[in-house]
């Protein structure tokens, strides 16, 4: 990768069109009025603070890491801090026509939405994995957008905070509502995740790999499945009703089971054939998902 910009501040990113943001914090882009300052020399930004564009036109792609998405009309990409993202047109560093909204976590700081943010995993997925907006959706986020616009150009007064993080927070929760629904409505894009999910787990836990790599972890499957960790636990969990950490430990407590049965076998060694470095952490699994310890269960067999 080439040289990277960083963007620390809000305004750092408003600079590159010759303009500035509406609060030091906060701010709202329409981003097809704007002149874009020469890039040469730049591949990649790295936001130290959230963005998020509504992608409005075609034949635009983003590209995070070595993957590229190829948006259409109407598209909702989300950015977090810390995440380096190159945008590219015909191999030309570009950004997307459409709505831009920027926001410091410094913003969110003695807030409830600062208490809850992690909760909205989206802003670590991919970019692959961006939000596909229906076009009622679209006029939501639209108004959403609106609202914390028109708080922006009123000046700053003691409700502004209160107000723009409350419908800021607003804005995050229909998002929230627009992923359920298309964890749902785009079942041919994630048919057959949680089977893939499942045959992957048992054919790992019943080979060399948990004693050469350890225990399955979330993070691994999300991997071989190309998906972001936090997008792969959410579908999970939409699919199945657990996180997809209760999905992998639910397995090794079955696969553990079915290894208990050997009497020539330790506890400890099937600890490790499981990928436990600690026999311990085995057992407490183990009585935690099963109300006995191994050698009790053992003992019933």
């Amino acid at each position: 990768m080439g040289k990277i910009c960083n963007l620390e501040t809000v305004n750092d990113y408003c600079e590159r069109f010759y303009t500035s943001a509406k609060h030091p914090l906060v701010t709202t882009l329409d981003l097809k009025d704007l002149t874009r300052r020469s890039q040469e020399g730049i591949e990649a930004l790295r936001f130290n603070f959230y963005a998020v564009f509504l992608k409005q036109g075609k034949h635009c792609t983003i590209k995070y890491g070595r993957r590229n998405y190829d948006y259409q009309d109407g598209t909702l990409v989300f950015i977090g801090p810390g995440q380096v993202v190159t945008l590219m047109n015909d191999g030309n560093a570009y950004i997307p026509s459409g709505q831009a909204l920027l926001f410091h976590p410094d913003l969110l700081r003695g807030t409830h939405l600062g208490q809850v943010m992690n909760q909205y995993h989206f802003f670590s997925y991919e970019v692959s994995e961006a939000l596909h907006l229906s076009r009622k959706e679209r006029h939501i986020v639209l108004d959403c957008l609106d609202k914390i616009d028109y708080e922006l150009e009123q000046g700053v007064d003691p409700h502004s905070k209160k107000l723009i993080v409350s419908n800021l927070e607003l804005f995050l929760n229909y998002c929230n509502r627009f992923y359920d629904r298309q964890f749902i409505t785009r079942e041919d894009v994630h048919q057959g995740v949680v089977e893939q999910f499942s045959t992957a787990l048992e054919a790992y836990l019943n080979s060399k790999q948990p004693q050469e790599i350890g225990t399955p972890t979330v993070g691994y499957f999300a991997g071989q499945l190309n998906l972001s960790a936090n997008y792969f636990g959410d579908l999970i969990k939409k699919e199945t009703g657990q996180s997809a950490q209760e999905f992998i430990q639910d397995k090794i407590i079955e696969v553990a089971k079915e290894k208990i049965f050997d009497p020539e076998k330790s506890v400890s060694e099937v600890a490790f054939e499981l990928g436990f470095k600690y026999p311990q952490h085995f057992t407490r699994l183990f009585k935690k998902k099963v109300g006995a310890t191994p050698q009790a269960y053992r003992a019933t067999i």
